[in-house]
Parts: structure tokens; sequence; C-alpha cells
């Protein structure tokens, strides 16, 4: 039996700013709002990440988590400042003394914090299911945001993370049922 945590990565309101949303923003809010509540009433912890930089500025609206996902008392909250969620942060930490051993993930933005935090479990000795249909972007010049999604389902499914839908992810008694 492997103990498993929810991971949550920078599902905040800057991303669902509505000059500039991320793509299919109400579907990813969906997704994660089936998860969290699976996850909580399993008995599953939760672990929400929370990007900081000039544009998710500590304590402003753009950087809070957003509200249909908001985390319950006494849920972890990590801080971070690079793509990497354990890059200088506590959040091997926790997960340690959690004695958890496997992390499924979702939230944003796939290309970046949810690519880099993924392969560092992996590296750090995790199990990662990555939750495909749970992770988001914005199109780029040369990709559009579905393109790069599926690129990095494919990637990192191929080494890094077992790939599940949202509705394949069942949590019983502090695990993952696959």
């Amino acid at each position: 039996m492997q103990k498993t945590a929810l991971l949550v990565i920078d599902v905040q309101n800057a991303m669902f700013d509505e000059s500039c949303p991320i793509y299919d923003g109400e579907g990813l809010l969906k997704n994660l709002q089936v998860l969290i509540n699976q996850a909580r009433s399993a008995n599953v912890p939760v672990f929400f990440v929370q990007h900081n930089d000039e544009e998710f500025k500590f304590g402003t609206p753009p950087w809070e988590i957003h509200s249909s996902i908001a985390p319950n008392a006494g849920e972890v909250v990590i801080q971070k400042h690079t793509p990497d969620s354990f890059h200088e942060t506590e959040l091997h930490e926790k997960l340690k003394a959690a004695q958890i051993q496997h992390l499924v993930v979702a939230g944003n933005q796939t290309e970046y914090c949810v690519d880099t935090t993924i392969r560092r479990a992996f590296s750090l000795g995790y199990h990662v299911t990555l939750v495909k249909d749970a992770h988001r972007t914005w199109d780029s010049d040369s990709l559009s945001a579905k393109q790069i999604m599926d690129h990095h389902n494919q990637v990192l499914g191929n080494a890094f993370a077992t790939l599940k839908e949202t509705e394949e992810i069942q949590f019983s008694g502090e695990e993952l049922v696959i």
C-alpha cells in the first residue's frame, strides 16, 4: 500500500482572468472539484501549491487560489518561486512527514510547473499519477494549448508518470485505486 496525496499546482485567480484565460479553465475547475472532493471524502490529503512572482504577488487577488477549489482549514499550502514545487520549499518534508509515497498531480501550467514538479517528484522517488485532463496552459506562438497538453501527457506518461483521466481516479482509504 502506498499512501497517496493529491497535489494541486498553481490554480490561482490570475489564470482565469477574462482578458487572457487559461485554455478550458471551466473544465479544469470542474475536474479539480471532482478530484478534491473525492480525495477529501477518502481522507486522502490535498496539498496545494501557490506560485509567487511579479504577476502573482503574495496576498493579492490574482495570487489567491481560485475560490471554487479553495483549501480547507488545515490543508497544506506550499509557497513557491520557481516552476519546481520542491525547489526551496517545504513540500518534500511535508510529504515525508505524512508518509506520502504516491502523488496524484493536477493544475497549471502544463509545460512549466506541472512538468517540472512531476520530473522532480519522480527523481525523489515518488510514484506519480498525472491526471491528464486536469492540467492546463495557454496557446504559445507555435502550438495550441491542447497540443502542448497532449505532448506533455505523452512525454511524462512515457517515463515519469502514470496517466489517468479524472473519471478513472478512485481514492480509497488514503490510497489510489488503479
